[in-house]
């Protein structure tokens, strides 16, 4: 099943340099979910070829501009397009309040019913799952109330070696119970343990996307052994001072979660417009954690 992350936003604060403001899409399967949706953003979405009537489940970190300024564009576009399904809006307090607003005096009515989810910031919650995934808050440490956002693969049954499935005659049911778990008996009452029947299923994936965050040492535990993380790299260790007063993380800070908490990959973004080529912040990310990459606009990351 397929696990991608698409980056089309990896600026901080406006569009500028060739950055734009925050935005990811999480592709997962059928599913197709957005995280933030800045300025900009569907766009992105239209250059990147994400079906757009395909996103059901948008989740929007806090409410600084930059990242849900795009949201409003969006909202609209479905309209038009004659959307008829759900939409779920997963935000802290006050995003219905600025939508309404905005369709209010714009005077424009939605084809279809929008479910908010008001998020606590301040709890590591699941907030979405189905048969595949399930979604949890990340507690962040900004100006704002502001939650990241974690991905995690349900655990996936047993696979069955098909060689067996001959050597003992096993039938639908006992396939179904061996990959369960279950030891299987035979029709001689012979026990055959279900390890001599299957395969271990490949571990579970997991993705977590630290969007504005000063240098918070409780996402670790939260976030240990994550295949990929996304944690925002908006300053070098020289405005270290400054970082810590806008509420944001140095580079060197962002690699230091990582290594903590043992993530196998550490993705950077949220760059500040100061920094026209991020290769200082992604040198910087890697003299602490090697395996650092430097967001891309545009580009898909396997978990």
């Amino acid at each position: 099943m397929s696990f991608d992350v698409l980056l089309l936003g990896t600026g901080a604060a406006v569009p500028e340099r060739g950055r734009h403001p925050s935005c990811q899409v999480i592709h997962i399967g059928d599913h197709w979910f957005l995280l933030d949706c800045g300025e900009g953003a569907q766009e992105r979405l239209n250059i990147a070829g994400v079906p757009k009537s395909k996103i059901d489940h948008i989740f929007i970190s806090h409410l600084h501009g930059d990242h849900f300024f795009g949201l409003i564009g969006l909202l609209t576009t479905f309209m038009l397009s004659g959307r008829e399904k759900a939409l779920h809006l997963y935000a802290p307090e006050g995003l219905q309040a600025i939508v309404d607003i905005q369709l209010k005096y714009g005077g424009a009515s939605l084809s279809y019913p929008i479910h908010y989810h008001v998020l606590d910031t301040s709890r590591h919650n699941c907030i979405y799952q189905d048969s595949f995934v399930e979604i949890h808050t990340l507690p962040l440490l900004h100006r704002i109330p502001c939650a990241g956002f974690l991905f995690r693969e349900k655990p996936k049954p047993l696979n069955i070696r098909k060689e067996k499935i001959e050597e003992y005659q096993l039938t639908i049911t006992q396939i179904k119970q061996a990959k369960l778990g279950l030891d299987i008996t035979l029709d001689d009452g012979q026990v055959v343990p279900f390890q001599a029947l299957t395969l271990a299923p490949i571990p579970p994936r997991a993705y977590a996307y630290c969007s504005d965050t000063a240098y918070h040492p409780p996402l670790v535990s939260l976030i240990k052994g994550v295949d990929l993380l996304f944690h925002e790299a908006t300053f070098a260790e020289d405005m270290i001072d400054h970082a810590a007063k806008t509420g944001h993380s140095t580079a060197r800070q962002a690699a230091e979660i990582a290594r903590q908490a043992g993530v196998k990959t550490l993705l950077i973004g949220h760059f500040s417009p100061r920094y026209p080529d991020e290769a200082i912040l992604a040198k910087e990310a890697a003299s602490v954690f090697p395996n650092t990459l430097a967001g891309k606009e545009g580009q898909w990351y396997a978990v």
